[in-house]
């Protein structure tokens, strides 16, 4: 998956605050921009990411449509897990009680 990668993930947090050039989100990694070429690559073939041409730049913009879909999708495995956990712990709670 296109996010199961840290330097992917963090390129998404950036990209939040506005498009950036590949040199402005090579700045904070020690990576070669061709690096990060690969990894905006990837962001691009899950469509979490577009470049658009500027004059001589091809900033990368955020897909907000997308990462929208991907945050409900995580929010339903989250809401699901946190479900489980209440079960469990009114299991552990209930077996403390009875030792």
């Amino acid at each position: 998956m296109a996010l199961a990668d840290q330097t992917r993930r963090q390129i998404i947090v950036r990209l939040s605050t506005g498009p950036a050039t590949v040199n402005e989100l090579a700045e904070p990694f020690k990576m070669s921009v061709q690096g990060i070429s690969k990894h905006i690559q990837v962001l691009e073939q899950a469509h979490l990411v577009t470049r658009t041409r500027e004059a001589q730049t091809r900033p990368v913009h955020l897909n907000p449509a997308l990462l929208t879909e991907l945050t409900r999708w995580i929010d339903k495995y989250r809401i699901l897990a946190e479900l489980k956990y209440n079960r469990l712990d009114a299991v552990l709670k209930s077996q403390l009680k009875h030792h």
